[in-house]
């Protein structure tokens, strides 16, 4: 993210003290907290902090040994990022079996159009390993019987790659809060409906049963309530009367893969910014979609409205 603000995630069990712990350490190496977000989740807690450290009266090095030594203490996981650890920004993907949004990702990874490294695939299949193979990234499948994925073993995966952003390419499994809690406002999901309309499995199919006349896709930020993250990009399509779910996903997964890289690119080039449970694009976030297609606007009515039946007169 284009930010000079470095970003502090605080993750554990929760307890009284653990705010006033860390926000001291900070006020006496002379940091000043910009922002501070902090939320419990099925016993898990979460803290996020901005924080000024340009005239900090310590190193780098020292603000973070400090804070993972007190993490230690505490029983907490302290994650410290300066603005000049996101230079080179690294994306892990997570997949199950469909390839449509993975193959958008390396596509425009390979003509430089994406903006950061693509430096693992994680699966809980291995389905989808020979795709990355063919663009010489490392697979790791952190699935068991029936693709249940090991948490423990995808947070070690995350670290040891150095995750800025994490891109849910169809990836079929719910992250809980100890994930989550770890990468706020850093992991991107794509939904294929129209959120908040028809969230959870088997979207699709959903808006067969219900009779829609318009449906489309949704690419979001996760947070800890299943498919109600702040909205980045949409887009949207008919849906013919026979449509059936081969149809609907012939019509819609193009549209997945070209909103979720969209999406991408909005959080990487910083163009979006997420506040009190929505988004906004930055001034200078131009040349995005979004939603619909521009040349809608020409063939979108634009009266009656209320209001200009004042401009009758009285007779």
């Amino acid at each position: 993210m284009t930010t000079d603000l470095t970003e502090i995630t605080v993750v554990g069990g929760d307890d009284t003290g653990l705010i006033a712990r860390v926000t001291t350490l900070l006020f006496e190496h002379g940091c000043n907290i910009e922002d501070l977000d902090q939320a419990v989740r099925d016993g898990v807690f979460r803290m996020c902090l901005a924080v000024d450290t340009s005239d900090m009266g310590c190193t780098e090095a020292t603000l973070r040994a400090d804070l993972e030594e007190l993490g230690d203490d505490l029983g907490l996981d302290v994650q410290v990022r300066f603005p000049a650890d996101r230079d080179n920004q690294q994306i892990a993907v997570l997949v199950t079996k469909e390839s449509h949004c993975l193959e958008a990702l390396f596509e425009a990874w390979a003509n430089d159009r994406l903006g950061a490294d693509i430096s693992v695939v994680i699966g809980n299949h291995d389905t989808l390993e020979p795709v990355a193979d063919h663009y010489d990234v490392p697979f790791h499948d952190i699935g068991g019987e029936n693709g249940q994925q090991n948490e423990d073993e995808l947070l070690a995966l995350l670290a040891e790659y150095d995750a800025d952003l994490i891109v849910l390419a169809r990836y079929m499994r719910i992250l809980s809060p100890n994930v989550v809690f770890r990468y706020e406002d850093r992991i991107i999901n794509v939904h294929p409906s129209l959120l908040p309309a028809f969230p959870g499995a088997e979207a699709y199919r959903q808006a067969i049963e219900e009779g829609v006349r318009v449906a489309g896709v949704t690419a979001h930020y996760v947070t800890t309530d299943l498919d109600q993250g702040p909205v980045i990009a949409q887009r949207a399509f008919d849906v013919p009367d026979d449509a059936d779910l081969a149809a609907m996903k012939a019509r819609g997964q193009p549209l997945e893969a070209e909103a979720l890289l969209e999406a991408v690119q909005l959080h990487l080039n910083g163009d979006v910014s997420v506040h009190r449970g929505r988004t906004t694009v930055r001034e200078n976030g131009t040349g995005y979609q979004l939603g619909l297609p521009p040349e809608l606007e020409d063939v979108t009515p634009d009266r009656p409205v209320d209001g200009l039946t004042s401009a009758l007169g009285d007779d």
